[in-house]
C-alpha cells in the first residue's frame, strides 16, 4: 500500500518499487521543476522554492569561480538523475561537480554508476528541511564530498568506510576555508550577481 506525506512542496511516497521509480522518471521527463529521490521503496518530489534556487545558484557560480581562479579543471552536470538499483538508491543533486575525476568524464553526455566514477561534489541546499534524509543515499551511490548550505551555514561531509563525517575543509578546495562562503554570499546579496563573483574571486586570491 502506498501512503503520502505531504509538506507544502514535497510529497513523499512509501512502497514505490525501483521500477515505479524508472517509470516515473521517464514520464516526467527531463524538463520539469520537481526533483526526485529515492531510497529503498521511499520517493520524495519536491518542487523547490525561490529561496532554495537562489542559494543553489549562487553556491554553484562561486564554485566555478573559485576553479577558474585557481586552475582547476571541472565538469558541472547540475541535477542529473544519479541512481545504481542494486544500491536502491537515486537522487537528483541540486548541482554536482567533477574535479578529481574530471578527465574520467569530460565531455561525457550519459552515465552507468557500476562503471563510471560519482561526482565527486554534490551541493544539497536545505532551506526547508527534506523529509527523506539524503545523506544514505549519497553515501550508496559513493559521492566522496556533500556541502550542505542550511540557514546560512555551510556544512562539509567527508564520505569515510561508507558513511559520511562532517569534516572542517573541503577535500576539492582544501586550501581554502569553504564554510565561509554563504557569510560572502549574505555580505554581496544586494549587490547582484556579478558584484558576488567578483567578490569570490577577491576572497580566493587571498588563500593563494
Amino acid at each position: 500500500m502506498v501512503t503520502t506525506f505531504r509538506r507544502c512542496d514535497r510529497i513523499l511516497l512509501n512502497n514505490i518499487s525501483w521500477q515505479q521509480f524508472e517509470a516515473l522518471l521517464h514520464n516526467l521527463g527531463d524538463h520539469r521543476a520537481a526533483r526526485l529521490a529515492y531510497d529503498r521503496g521511499t520517493l520524495e518530489i519536491m518542487t523547490p522554492l525561490p529561496e532554495h534556487e537562489y542559494y543553489k545558484e549562487v553556491l554553484s557560480e562561486a564554485t566555478k569561480e573559485i576553479a577558474d581562479v585557481l586552475e582547476r579543471d571541472y565538469e558541472s552536470y547540475g541535477s542529473t538523475t544519479w541512481r545504481r538499483q542494486i544500491k536502491e538508491a537515486g537522487l537528483e543533486p541540486d548541482n554536482c561537480f567533477y574535479f578529481q575525476n574530471e578527465s574520467k568524464v569530460r565531455g561525457k553526455l550519459s552515465f552507468d554508476l557500476d562503471r563510471d566514477p560519482p561526482p565527486d561534489l554534490s551541493l544539497e541546499i536545505d532551506v526547508t528541511s527534506k523529509s527523506l534524509n539524503r545523506l544514505p543515499i549519497y553515501a550508496r551511490l559513493g559521492v566522496p564530498e556533500l556541502w550542505c548550505y542550511d540557514d546560512g551555514q555551510l556544512t562539509i561531509y567527508h564520505l569515510c568506510q561508507g558513511e559520511y563525517a562532517e569534516a572542517e575543509n573541503s577535500l576539492v578546495f582544501p586550501q581554502l576555508p569553504i564554510r565561509e562562503l554563504p557569510q560572502l554570499i549574505n555580505e554581496h546579496r544586494q549587490r547582484g550577481r556579478r558584484a558576488l563573483r567578483k567578490a569570490v574571486r577577491t576572497w580566493t586570491k587571498k588563500y593563494l
